[in-house]
C-alpha cells in the first residue's frame, strides 16, 4: 500500500518507524534500572499490577479470550530483543467467521513500562508499516523513537498476519525459499493462508490482543501502512477506541492503481525540491542547475545503467530501476537525506561507484531484487496488499495504468510503472477497491501528515482524517520534507505525547512549522 514495486518494501516511518533518526532519549538510569528489572537481580522495585480488561472481543469462544493468557518470557530472538524485552505468542482464529476452526499463532515483544503502577496507562501497541514489517524485529530497532513513552506505556508490536514469526508467507521455489518466484508459488506453498492475512484479519487480531493485554479500550501508534490496520480497527471496533495515532497515513480513498499514481508524483515532487536545494546550496551539484536540467541527467544516469549496472559492493549491483528506489529511500528521510543523496549521486556519475547510494538504502532490501531476501517482507507485501486489494484488472487497464504512471515522472515513472502488475494475475480475491475506515461514534483519532511526503502524500492524512467520521479524525499537519515527522519535529511529539499521555487533541487545523516553512 506505500510501496512501489512488488518485491521491494518501503521503509516504514515507512514511516517514521525506520526512516526517522531516533530522537529524544530517556536519560535517568534509575528508570531505566527499573525497567529492566529482570535483568538486574537485587534491585529494589515496585511489584507491578497486571492490568485486567472485562470486554472480550464478541463471537469468540472462551479457549481463546478468558481462557487464553499471555505467557511472557524473555525474547529468544532476534538478538537485538535478547535484554530488557519479553516476547509472547497469541491465539487468534485463522478465520474469523468461524472462529471455533484452526487457530494461529501471533507473535509478540513487549518492553515494560518505567513509570509507577498508578500512573501506567496500558499498552501501546505499535505498527512500524510496511506492509511485510515485523514488529517483534522492529521494537528493538525503533525503541529510541517511542522511549519517553515508557513512563505511562508497555511498548508492545507484534508481527503481523504473513509476516515474520506469524503465518509467514512463502512464495519461493520451495516451501523454506523466503524469495518472491510468482503467484502461483505463493498458492503452492501458502494457498491455505493467503485469503486471511488482509488487513481487516489483522486488525481483528488487534482487538483480542488489546484484551489480552489488559486494556478496555485499545492504545495505538500507527505508521505509513500502519494506519490502515489502525484505522480498520476504528471502523470495526469503534466503542474499543483508546487513544490512536495515524501518523504518514496511507489514502484511504484511493485503489491500488491510484495509490501508485499519487505516490510517483509525489516521490517526484520531492526530488524537485532536493534539485532546486542542490543547485542552491551545494556546491559540484551532480543534478545540475535545478529540476529540469535534474530530470535530464538522471535519464542519461539511468540509461548508462540499464546498459551497464554499477558496481554496489557486497558483489551487487546497482541498475535504473535500483537507483529509482534508492533516491526514493534518501528522499524519504526528509532533508536528513539531501547531503548524503548529493554526494551518493556524484559517486556514481563521476565513478561509477554505487555502494555510496546502495548503502543508504540497504536496510530496505532494494540493491539485488533477485537475491533471496534474509525475511520474507518483500512476499508478504505482496500477499497482504492483494489480499486488500480487489483490483484484478485486465491487460487493457495495465496498459493504460502503466503509462499514467510513467507520465506522471520523469525520473521514477518508469521503475514504479511495474506496481500495476501487482495483483494482476493473484489466484484469490482481495477484499475491496479501497480501505473502509468510518468509526462514528469513536474516540477522536490524531492523524499526522507532513506536507512533503513522498511515499504517503499528504492529501491522503486530509481523507483520512475526513473519512474517520465527524469528530473522530483529527488532523495534526507537519510542514515538513520526508516520510514522517515524529520524533524529529519537536510540534508534532509535543503534541502526539500530549495526546497519548491525556487523551486531549490540537485544535482543528493546527500546523507545525518544520523544513517547508
Amino acid at each position: 500500500m506505500s510501496g512501489p514495486h512488488p518485491t521491494r518494501i518501503r521503509r516504514p516511518s515507512l514511516s517514521a518507524g525506520a526512516l526517522i533518526i531516533a530522537g529524544a532519549v530517556l536519560a535517568a538510569v534509575g528508570a531505566v534500572g527499573a525497567w529492566l528489572q529482570h535483568d538486574a537481580p537485587g534491585r529494589s522495585t515496585q511489584p507491578r499490577t497486571e492490568l485486567t480488561a472485562s470486554n472480550p472481543p464478541a463471537g469468540l469462544p472462551t479457549a481463546l479470550t478468558t481462557g487464553q493468557h499471555l505467557q511472557w518470557s524473555r525474547c529468544t530472538s532476534p538478538p537485538t530483543a535478547r535484554t530488557g524485552y519479553d516476547c509472547a505468542t497469541m491465539k487468534a482464529p485463522l478465520d474469523y467467521r468461524k472462529p471455533d476452526g484452526r487457530a494461529i499463532d501471533v507473535a509478540l515483544i513487549r518492553r515494560k513500562a518505567t513509570g509507577p503502577n498508578d500512573r501506567r496507562i496500558g499498552s501501546l501497541v505499535l505498527n512500524f508499516g510496511g506492509p511485510g514489517v515485523s514488529g517483534v524485529s522492529g521494537l528493538p530497532e525503533r525503541l529510541k523513537q517511542y522511549e519517553p513513552l515508557l513512563d505511562r506505556y508497555d511498548l508492545v508490536s507484534f508481527d503481523p498476519r504473513g509476516v515474520g514469526a506469524t503465518i509467514p508467507v512463502r512464495c519461493g521455489k520451495t516451501a523454506d525459499d523466503t524469495g518472491y518466484a510468482g503467484a502461483d508459488a505463493c498458492a503452492e506453498h501458502s494457498g491455505a493462508i493467503l485469503p486471511y492475512i488482509g488487513t481487516s484479519h489483522t486488525a481483528r487480531d488487534l482487538d483480542l490482543m488489546r484484551y489480552l493485554l489488559g486494556d478496555e479500550r485499545l492504545h495505538y501508534f500507527g505508521v505509513s501502512y500502519g494506519t490502515a490496520i489502525g484505522a480498520v480497527y476504528a471502523h470495526l471496533y469503534p466503542s474499543h477506541v483508546g487513544r490512536l495515532v495515524l501518523e504518514a497515513p496511507v489514502d484511504p480513498t484511493e485503489d491500488l492503481s491510484e495509490q501508485q499514481v499519487s505516490q510517483v508524483k509525489a516521490v517526484q515532487a520531492a526530488f524537485d525540491r532536493f534539485a532546486a536545494h542542490c543547485a542552491a546550496r551545494i556546491r559540484h551539484c551532480p543534478t545540475g542547475d535545478g529540476p529540469e536540467e535534474a530530470a535530464r541527467r538522471m535519464a542519461r544516469l539511468a540509461d548508462r545503467l540499464k546498459k551497464k549496472p554499477a558496481p554496489a559492493g557486497a558483489g551487487r549491483n546497482l541498475d535504473a530501476d535500483d537507483l529509482a528506489y534508492a533516491v526514493s529511500d534518501h528522499l524519504a528521510l526528509g532533508t536528513d537525506g539531501w547531503a548524503p543523496l548529493a554526494k551518493a549521486l556524484t559517486a556514481l556519475i563521476d565513478h561509477n561507484d554505487g555502494r555510496p547510494l546502495s548503502k543508504g538504502a540497504d536496510d530496505t532490501g532494494f540493491a539485488d531484487r533477485a537475491a533471496t531476501p534474509r525475511d520474507n517482507s518483500r512476499v508478504a507485501r505482496t500477499a497482504i496488499t492483494c489480499a486488500d486489494s480487489s483490483l484484478r484488472p485486465g491487460f487493457e487497464r495495465l496498459d493504460r495504468d502503466e503509462a499514467r504512471v510513467k507520465a506522471a515522472s520523469p525520473v521514477f515513472g518508469e521503475a514504479w510503472s511495474t506496481g500495476v502488475y501487482l495483483c494482476y494475475d493473484w489466484p484469490f480475491d482481495g477484499e475491496r477497491a479501497t480501505l473502509q475506515v468510518n468509526a462514528d461514534g469513536a474516540a477522536p483519532v490524531l492523524v499526522v501528515g507532513g506536507t512533503g511526503d513522498p511515499t504517503t502524500p499528504y492529501p491522503g492524512a486530509r481523507h483520512m482524517a475526513r473519512a474517520l467520521g465527524d469528530d473522530v479524525g483529527v488532523l495534526l499537519t507537519a510542514e515538513e520534507e520526508g516520510h514522517g515527522t515524529y520524533p524529529q519535529n519537536r510540534c508534532v511529539t509535543k503534541t502526539v505525547d500530549t495526546y497519548l499521555r491525556t487523551g486531549h487533541t490540537p485544535a482543528a487545523g493546527t500546523v507545525c512549522r518544520g523544513s517547508m516553512s
